[in-house]
């Protein structure tokens, strides 16, 4: 057995991306030094540079997905993911850039109530999950993304984000003198 082909197949067949402590502990039980895996994901990463298909981290997990400039010819095969709505998107924006938060944080963000379809369909999806409850009276729920958004949207963790200029085209709507333009809080636009 290969240890490089022991990892490549745990990651192939694993229906969600693999963590290294994942990787690790199935190196070790077979016999290999555990040590190894940074070194043979780096391997993987190499022998899958001029295919169709690409070693990729996201957050702090490794999967394999297939390059973009395919996705046209196998839009036609693979079903296609359901679609968020626009609502769905914004309240999703809204974690992402203010995690971890409560309903009522998104709904004075939004400026509008938010409908319990909105969070089914973003927990169903496994995008967001509950993260804790705010010290507050009432303990509402916190919220925060999860793994699973960060592999949808192809983002190796959170600081991958976009800042809040680069989603403006017009840096004149930003109204925020340059000196302070680090102070604010990234806001996902549409």
């Amino acid at each position: 057995m290969n240890a490089l082909h022991l990892l490549e197949g745990l990651i192939f067949a694993s229906r969600e991306p693999v963590t290294e402590a994942a990787m690790r502990d199935v190196l070790a039980r077979s016999g290999f030094e555990p040590s190894l895996v940074p070194q043979l994901l780096e391997q993987l990463m190499q022998d899958y540079r001029s295919r169709a298909v690409t070693l990729q981290k996201i957050g702090p997990s490794w999967h394999f997905r297939t390059r973009p400039e395919y996705a046209a010819a196998l839009t036609r095969v693979i079903e296609k993911p359901r679609r968020l709505t626009r609502a769905a998107m914004e309240t999703l924006a809204i974690i992402a850039y203010h995690q971890p938060c409560t309903r009522g944080d998104i709904e004075t963000i939004r400026g509008v109530s938010l409908s319990q379809a909105v969070f089914d369909v973003l927990i169903e999806e496994r995008l967001i999950a509950p993260s804790g409850r705010k010290d507050v009276p009432g303990r509402p729920v916190l919220w925060a993304t999860t793994s699973r958004f960060l592999a949808k949207f192809g983002l190796e963790n959170l600081s991958a984000l976009p800042r809040r200029e680069e989603l403006i085209l017009d840096p004149d709507l930003l109204d925020v003198p340059e000196d302070d333009a680090e102070d604010v809080a990234p806001v996902a636009t549409s």
